[in-house]
C-alpha cells in the first residue's frame, strides 16, 4: 500500500487522460481564434439565460448561467444548428475551456471560503455534524437501493462495473451540495452572516469532501488502483489538518500588512493567487478537486480588510468572465436528446425523487434531532438540496473516466439543474418569509445590492 501511494504521489504531473493525445493538426493561432470567439458567445448567452433566470423565475444569475451553458451544448444549440456547434467549439479546443474552467471554480470556491464564519460553526458544531452526517447516509443507503435497477438498463453504466463501485458513485453523486450555488443563495437570501447559513455551507463542505474521497475509491477499484485512494484521502485530510491548524498561523502577517496598507497592493493580491494556485494545484495533485483548495485557504484567511479587498478585486471577474466557462463546458458533454423513452424519463424522475427524500428529508430530520426547531430544520433541508456546480463537476469526472454513459450523465444534469432551482423559493417557503416579516431576516438582495454593500464596508474598514 505504501508503495502505491509513492508511486501515485510520483505521477501527479503525468498525463491524466484523452487530453495527453490531442490532436497536432490545431496550431497556436487557431486555438486563439477559436477561444475569443467561444467567450464572446458564452458571456452573451449567459447574460441572457441569466436575465431570464432573475427576471421570471426569481433565480440568481448563476443558475441561469447553469442553463445556458446546457443550451450552449448539443442539447440545444447543437440539435438544432449541429455544424454551427462544431465549428464553433471543435473537440480539441475543449482542453483549454476545461483549463479555465477549473480555474474559474476554484477561484470562487476560494472566495466562498472568505465568507466562512468559524465561530458560528463552532456554537452549532452539534447540529452541523449531525447535518452532516445525515447528509451522508441517507444518500448511500438510497444509493444501495437505486442502483442493482440502474444497472440492469443498458448505457447507464460502463460495461464491467461492479455493484459496489456503481453504488459509491450515485451515493457520492446524490451526497453533494453545491458550494458555489449554496453559498450564492444564502448570500441572496441574507444568511451570510447567519449561524443557519453558516451551519448549511458547512455542512454541505463535509458532506462534499466525503463525496471526493468516495469517487477517489471508486477510481481505484475502477482501474486507478488502492494508491490513488490512498493518496486522495491522505493527502485531503493532511492539507485540511495543516491549514486549519499551521496555515491559519503563517497567513496572520498578510493579514497585517494589508490592514497596515489600507489596501491589497498589485504585490499582495499577486502573493495571494499564488497561494490559491497551489492549494489548487495540491489539492488536484492528489486527487480530491481544485475547489476544496481554494475553499480550504479562502477558510484560513485573516478577516477583515484583507478578504474584503479579496472579494473586491476578484470577485468581478470570477463570476463574470470565469464561471461561465465551466458551465459551458458541462453543457458541451450534456445531450438531453438521449433521454428520450418513458423508461429513461421513469428512471430520471426516480433518480430526482430519491436525490430529495435523501437531503431534503434526512437534513430536516437531522436538525430536528439536533434541537432545531421545525422551520430552521426545513430551512437546512432546503438549502443542502442544491447540487448544481459540484454536481457537473463530479459528474464529468465520472464521464470523462468512463464510470457512466451520456445518458446517465444527462439525467444527473436535470437531477442537478431542478435541485438548485428548487433550493432558493423552497427556501422562502418554509423559513425566509416568515423569517423577514419576523425582522430576522433583511429584505432579499440583488447581485448589484450586494456588490454596494461590499463597497461601503471596504470603504468603512479603509
Amino acid at each position: 500500500m505504501f508503495d502505491e501511494l509513492i508511486r501515485a504521489a510520483s505521477n501527479v504531473l503525468g498525463a491524466h487522460g484523452p487530453a495527453a493525445s490531442v490532436t497536432a493538426s490545431y496550431t497556436p493561432t487557431d486555438f486563439s481564434i477559436h477561444f475569443f470567439l467561444q467567450i464572446a458567445v458564452i458571456l452573451l448567452v449567459c447574460r441572457i439565460v441569466g436575465w431570464a433566470a432573475k427576471k421570471f423565475l426569481g433565480q440568481p444569475q448563476v443558475v441561469g448561467e447553469m442553463i445556458a451553458g446546457v443550451l450552449i451544448g448539443p442539447s440545444l444549440f447543437g440539435l438544432f444548428f449541429p455544424e454551427w456547434q462544431a465549428a464553433l467549439f471543435p473537440k480539441e479546443t475543449r482542453n483549454i475551456l476545461y483549463v479555465g474552467a477549473q480555474f474559474g471554480v476554484g477561484l470562487y470556491m476560494f472566495l466562498v471560503g472568505t465568507t466562512l464564519r468559524l465561530d458560528h460553526f463552532q456554537s452549532k458544531a452539534k447540529s452541523a455534524v449531525g447535518v452532516s452526517a445525515a447528509g451522508i447516509v441517507a444518500p448511500f443507503l438510497l444509493a444501495a437501493a437505486i442502483t442493482p435497477f440502474l444497472l440492469d438498463i443498458p448505457g447507464l453504466f460502463a460495461d464491467g462495473l461492479g455493484q459496489g463501485s456503481a453504488t459509491l458513485f450515485m451515493g457520492a453523486c446524490i451526497a453533494l451540495t453545491a458550494f458555489p450555488m449554496l453559498a450564492r443563495i444564502i448570500n441572496e437570501r441574507g444568511l451570510a452572516n447567519t449561524s443557519l447559513g453558516t451551519l448549511s455551507l458547512t455542512a454541505g463542505a463535509f458532506d462534499d469532501a466525503v463525496s471526493w474521497c468516495v469517487l477517489a475509491i471508486v477510481l481505484a477499484t475502477f482501474g486507478g488502483g488502492p494508491g490513488i485512494a490512498l493518496l486522495a484521502i491522505a493527502g485531503g485530510l493532511g492539507f485540511a489538518l495543516f491549514m486549519f491548524f499551521v496555515g491559519r498561523k503563517l497567513l496572520i502577517p498578510l493579514g497585517r500588512v494589508v490592514e497596515a496598507k489600507g489596501e491589497l497592493t498589485h504585490t499582495l493580491l499577486a502573493i495571494v493567487l499564488m497561494l490559491y494556485a497551489m492549494a489548487a494545484f495540491f489539492m488536484d495533485a492528489v486527487g480530491i478537486h481544485a475547489v476544496f483548495g481554494g475553499f480550504l485557504l479562502g477558510a484560513c484567511m485573516p478577516r477583515g480588510l484583507l478578504t474584503e479587498e479579496i472579494r473586491k478585486k476578484v470577485e468581478p471577474m470570477t463570476v463574470v468572465f470565469l464561471l461561465p466557462m465551466f458551465f459551458t463546458y458541462s453543457g458541451l458533454n450534456t445531450q438531453l436528446t438521449t433521454v428520450n423513452s418513458l423508461s429513461i424519463l421513469g428512471v430520471a424522475l426516480g433518480i430526482l425523487l430519491v436525490s430529495i427524500a435523501a437531503k431534503f428529508g434526512a437534513c430536516w430530520l437531522a436538525a430536528r434531532l439536533a434541537g432545531e426547531d421545525n422551520r430552521t430544520a426545513m430551512g437546512i433541508g432546503a438549502l443542502m438540496n442544491a447540487r448544481g456546480l459540484m454536481e457537473l463537476i463530479i459528474i464529468n469526472i465520472g464521464l470523462q473516466k468512463g464510470i457512466i454513459g451520456p445518458t446517465l450523465f444527462a439525467i444527473m444534469v436535470l437531477m442537478a439543474i431542478v435541485t438548485t432551482v428548487m433550493a432558493g423559493p423552497l427556501f422562502e417557503i418554509v423559513y425566509g418569509r416568515k423569517a423577514r416579516a419576523e425582522g430576522r431576516l433583511g429584505a432579499l438582495e440583488s447581485e448589484e445590492a450586494m456588490e454596494g454593500r461590499r463597497d461601503r464596508d471596504v470603504t468603512q474598514l479603509a
